[in-house]
């Protein structure tokens, strides 16, 4: 191959990869367009911290009003070990965990949790639906193509 060739070969080769971080950039900035008819979304809830509840409650109010997946998303919230406080009568939260009911979402509750900690179903709101187990729940929920989402999960290191 002639010398002429080959550098414009190399030329354009480099040229091609040094422009290619800014496509992968480019396309990194446009926001997700949701094209399915239906999208699950269980959330979970271990810890009774009350900033680990509000965070959770924001966290799924945020996705129902995300105004591409209007009328296209279930959402659950699963409680389990220490999130149990979230259900807990008279704990703050009765009116929020009501208007996620109202708008859908179903509240669940892990029972192998009420037995473990010995809570008794009637200190949880009445509306609060019981579920054998919480990680039967998110198994069935990720194989049914549901997004788990664990806000108050602690980060790594911290």
């Amino acid at each position: 191959m002639n010398m002429f060739i080959r550098r414009a070969l190399v030329g354009a080769t480099l040229t091609t990869f040094a422009f290619l971080p800014g496509l992968a950039q480019a396309e990194d900035t446009v926001p997700a367009i949701a094209t399915q008819s239906h999208y699950g979304a269980i959330f979970q809830i271990d810890s009774g911290s009350p900033g680990a509840i509000k965070k959770t409650i924001n966290n799924i109010e945020n996705l129902l009003h995300d105004p591409r997946l209007k009328g296209k998303v279930q959402v659950e919230l699963i409680a389990n070990a220490q999130g149990f406080a979230a259900y807990v009568k008279n704990n703050g939260f009765e009116k929020k965990l009501q208007v996620l009911q109202q708008q859908g979402v179903l509240l669940a509750q892990c029972a192998n949790t009420l037995r473990e900690l010995h809570v008794d179903r009637k200190d949880l709101y009445p509306f609060i639906t019981v579920v054998p187990s919480g990680m039967g729940e998110i198994t069935i929920r990720e194989a049914q193509g549901w997004a788990y989402i664990h806000p108050s999960a602690p980060k790594p290191g911290l």
